[in-house]
């Protein structure tokens, strides 16, 4: 036992100067998104590029690969208390079937999109997934479920920087354009809950035209949260059938499990959120630390790419993203107005 606890302390002490930096970068990021309303994890994300250099090689590489992979698979589990099952309840079984249907159609017509442009199956997966999903939190925890490749970091870098200036833009324009359309204030708010990509610029967006728009966008926001589980599955899933097919899922070998710990672990926060036992300052204080995990985590993921990579990635990805969120906004309005 003694042992192993002193490989533990030897293990931490491995891992801090990284860690260290990382929480650090995310300070700052936090600072000036607040400073200037701007996206989080965007200025995470340019911030750590900053310091990429730090990665290479010394005492910060190793903590600064923790923060990319384990932080951030705890921070997508804590995203479970972000929700409760009565909060979906309250929204009825349209708002519901509606959000499920946009999330599916949405991730399906990615994984559509990204083959026809010579994409692997699971691009199509990762930013579908951000785009209907939650955004960039979207993203980290689809990554974290996806089998290994060399392409996966910058790909999810890529997704990131796509769904957070999209869903800044959608933020800005889409509350003019539901005045334009006639909305009516519920389904002003549905329509914004249901399309624009992160959840700060959802709230922003929603309260922005009126309290009751921004309480029915907040609500479906959170249901499309709450999806994150069943399309973590799905990549876990196609992830061993990836790993079989590759010939690294046998019955001699390893076998990845059905569902992530941090799936299992979020799915478990959600529900027992739902009782109501937490007290509201754990609740609160598990949120915030899901969210300042996910920005560190963004930050050393940063950290560990070059901008040359991003800079290369060419008009297809870019074009995929695009597509993918106007279908998505054209089908909820479309289904606003069947449901009306």
């Amino acid at each position: 036992m003694a042992s192993r606890v002193n490989g533990l302390k030897t293990q931490a002490a491995h891992w801090l100067p990284g860690v260290t930096l990382s929480a650090t970068v995310a300070i700052a990021a936090m600072a000036l998104a607040s400073h200037y309303g701007a996206p989080v994890m965007l200025f995470a994300l340019l911030l750590g590029m900053a310091l990429n250099f730090l990665s290479a090689e010394g005492r910060s590489a190793p903590g600064i690969d923790f923060t990319a992979r384990q932080v951030l698979r705890l921070g997508v589990a804590l995203l479970g208390l972000r929700i409760t099952t009565t909060q979906v309840m309250a929204l009825g079984w349209e708002p519901v079937a509606m959000v499920v249907l946009a999330v599916a159609l949405t991730i399906g017509v990615g994984i559509v999109l990204a083959k026809l442009m010579g994409f692997q199956m699971f691009f199509g997966l990762l930013t579908g997934g951000a785009v209907a999903i939650c955004g960039a939190s979207a993203a980290l925890a689809l990554s974290a479920a996806m089998p290994a490749h060399p392409q996966k970091e910058r790909a999810t870098l890529f997704t990131v920087i796509g769904v957070s200036t999209l869903s800044t833009l959608a933020m800005i324009l889409y509350p003019p354009i539901t005045h334009a359309l006639g909305l009516s204030p519920l389904d002003a708010g549905t329509f914004i809950g249901g399309t624009i990509h992160d959840v700060a610029q959802v709230v922003g967006a929603g309260y922005s035209l009126s309290h009751e728009a921004g309480d029915a966008a907040t609500l479906v926001k959170l249901l499309r949260v709450a999806m994150l589980l069943p399309v973590i599955a799905l990549a876990a899933w196609l992830a061993r059938r990836h790993q079989r097919a590759q010939g690294g899922g046998d019955a001699g070998g390893p076998r990845p499990p059905l569902l992530p710990w941090f799936a299992v672990a979020f799915a478990v926060l959600m529900l027992v959120n739902s009782t109501g036992w937490l007290p509201a300052v754990v609740v609160k204080g598990g949120q915030s630390a899901s969210q300042f995990f996910l920005v560190a985590s963004m930050a050393a993921i940063g950290m560990k790419t070059h901008l040359r990579e991003i800079v290369t990635v060419g008009w297809k990805p870019v074009a995929l993203m695009v597509l993918e969120t106007v279908f998505l906004a054209a089908l909820f309005y479309g289904l606003l107005r069947i449901n009306g």
